[in-house]
């Protein structure tokens, strides 16, 4: 699928970043929030980082999901490091080239890249100073995924020498040091700035404005120049179809491409076969958790219900919530430890259905299962029976909340 450029979204964000907009925030660090699959990735890498080097600016970038084995502490270093590496190779060459034996820029280039943000060696805070002044250029360090550096000890110590690297590099009208987080979850990316040991408190999380109409008739224009023979096309309807998907491309994309192979033996409108495919696509997906739901235990159920129920509010084993467990279990006395053992369990079951920072914080891994529970519960469905795996349940008169023993 050809890209669909956003260049107005990335100069604006561009300009946010180096403080031209007014009472802006972005300076101290930009928080954005998207959907899994909804093109955030693409946009950073496609269109925000081009508009970045296109305005002089020296650009970090670092996915914290691309190698989730690794600790996302030692991938932000390494990335800053390679960086840093690169520009010490430019600075060596040009010295060489000039004829010169040696060269000094305050000591860097004695500085070991390989041990950035290890204990023995230079702070992320030292090495990003360090950049610049190689550099000569402001720099912008893009963190993808940010939320995930949360679950750990050395992430969160770098979450807090970055924030401590942006007070000493920026000053008002001077800013050297330009960060964007990004996350596939907004409450996740909440935790990093919405308490008092927030690495970045007293920041907000924006939402990324997502994909829309613009882009359904970006494709619209190209099905139109290779398929002339599909006009006039329905853009209201394929609309609809990519907002039933989500908004995420590549699912939308793949249903255009099933719909319009030309070996498909389909009859009616190609338009009315994508949102078929949409309404499929999100039954499926809503008969997915459902199901996965209904794998657990009792008492693994309750105690994501809660979760579900309370958000970031969520305490898994306070006198509340273990009072809520025992009513929705029929279980006379459940133990903090039974609870314990039942969100571990959730939390190491393929896939994980519960995440777990640091701190101890707890949140549901995939939002969309948010959406979905609102939904149920909206609808009088909720919580899920046996019976009702493969569709939503309709609303019952005088229903049980309590979890059935057959599940």
């Amino acid at each position: 699928m050809k890209h669909f450029p956003r260049t107005p979204l990335a100069a604006e964000i561009a300009a946010a970043l180096q403080g031209r907009t007014l009472f802006g925030d972005a300076p101290n660090g930009l928080f954005l929030a998207a959907p899994r699959r909804t093109g955030k990735s693409t946009f950073l890498q496609q269109d925000l980082i081009p508009e970045l080097q296109r305005r002089g600016i020296v650009v970090v970038y670092v996915d914290l999901w691309a190698d989730q084995k690794r600790d996302p502490g030692d991938l932000i270093a390494d990335a800053v490091s390679r960086v840093v590496a690169d520009n010490l190779g430019v600075i060596a060459r040009t010295a060489k080239a000039s004829g010169l034996e040696s060269v000094s820029l305050a000591g860097w280039l004695k500085v070991d890249t390989t041990r950035i943000g290890k204990p023995d060696g230079a702070t992320l805070t030292d090495a990003l100073q360090m950049l610049t002044d190689m550099a000569r250029k402001p720099v912008a360090l893009i963190v993808d995924e940010a939320q995930h550096a949360l679950t750990s000890e050395a992430g969160e110590n770098a979450m807090s020498a970055l924030k401590a690297a942006r007070d000493k590099l920026n000053a008002p009208g001077n800013i050297r040091l330009m960060l964007v987080m990004s996350g596939s979850d907004r409450d996740k990316l909440l935790r990093l700035v919405n308490t008092n040991g927030a690495p970045f408190y007293g920041s907000q999380v924006e939402r990324m404005p997502a994909l829309g109409k613009d882009f359904v008739d970006f494709l619209v224009a190209i099905i139109a120049s290779e398929r002339p023979d599909l006009e006039p096309i329905n853009s209201v309807l394929l609309t609809e179809a990519f907002q039933l998907f989500g908004s995420r491309p590549q699912f939308f994309a793949a249903a255009l491409g099933d719909a319009l192979n030309p070996l498909a033996s389909r009859g009616g409108r190609f338009e009315a076969q994508i949102l078929d495919a949409a309404k499929q696509k999100q039954q499926d997906d809503e008969a997915q958790m459902e199901s996965e739901y209904l794998s657990l235990k009792p008492i693994e159920q309750a105690v994501l219900w809660r979760l579900l129920e309370q958000g970031n509010r969520f305490r898994p084993y306070d006198a509340e919530a273990l009072r809520f467990y025992r009513d929705k279990v029929g279980e006379e006395r459940i133990t903090a430890q039974q609870a314990q053992a039942a969100l571990e369990a959730i939390r190491s079951r393929p896939p994980a259905l519960v995440w777990k920072s640091a701190r101890g914080e707890y949140a549901v891994d995939d939002a969309m299962m948010h959406g979905w529970y609102s939904a149920r519960v909206a609808a009088g469905a909720w919580p899920p029976r046996e019976s009702s795996a493969l569709r939503p349940s309709p609303p019952r008169e005088g229903a049980s909340d309590r979890i059935s023993p057959s599940s």
